[in-house]
């Protein structure tokens, strides 16, 4: 039976993602665990999260998973969620600036304040909530079936700024352009919560479900 594992340190509603997981592959084995040897022995890893980054990776240092990350983030079909997007970079802005494991180069920014939206002046609310539509930046197998600009469920009030151009998977508009989805040979991570976001965020985790991290 394949299995996922689904990191678990302390931070957001890890059992809403697992139990989307179940759905979209109930053949799968998904467990919510901060074991290190089970996250290595995953076939699949999922890193979610929600809140701060400075707690995050104390956490995650507190723990020893910042160490079974980075040593089999490479080796197999891994997703980040939210957070596990924001931690994979390499500096936040967040707690007066905290350090990320660094898989993709670039940063956290927070949203200004106040934000604008450029079309009708008004003055956008952050954090950022609520259904935005997704610009897909090209073919990946994680968009199979997934319409172009379709919306998925956002709650966050930094994001992410790639350095490398073609690490943007998607990008999304709210008063700023901002990269909604990055990705990396067998790395897939998104800034909003498909597990939240009905048939599209279903969709995607069943790409993922069946995805070999090849691209």
């Amino acid at each position: 039976m394949a299995t996922v594992a689904v990191i678990d340190y302390g931070m957001g509603n890890l059992r809403s993602v697992a139990k989307a997981l179940e759905h979209v592959s109930p053949k799968t084995r998904v467990t919510v665990t901060s074991e290190p040897e089970k996250i290595a022995s995953a076939d699949r890893i999922v890193f979610p999260g929600q809140g701060a980054m400075g707690n995050a990776m104390q956490e995650l240092h507190r723990l020893g998973l910042h160490e079974v990350i980075l040593r089999h983030i490479h080796e197999k079909p891994f997703l980040g969620i939210c957070l596990g997007l924001q931690a994979l970079l390499e500096y936040s802005e967040e707690d007066g600036g905290t350090n990320g494991l660094g898989i993709f180069a670039g940063k956290v920014l927070k949203f200004s304040d106040p934000l604008m939206d450029e079309d009708t002046g008004q003055r956008l609310k952050v954090p950022h909530m609520g259904w935005n539509q997704v610009h897909q930046a090209g073919d990946h197998p994680l968009w199979k079936n997934i319409s172009q600009d379709s919306r998925f469920y956002f709650v966050h009030s930094y994001y992410v700024q790639p350095s490398e151009k073609e690490t943007i998977a998607a990008s999304t508009r709210y008063g700023v352009e901002f990269t909604s989805a990055a990705s990396h040979d067998n790395i897939f991570a998104v800034q909003f919560h498909p597990e939240k976001s009905q048939h599209a965020g279903l969709k995607l985790l069943e790409n993922f479900i069946g995805w070999d991290g090849q691209c």
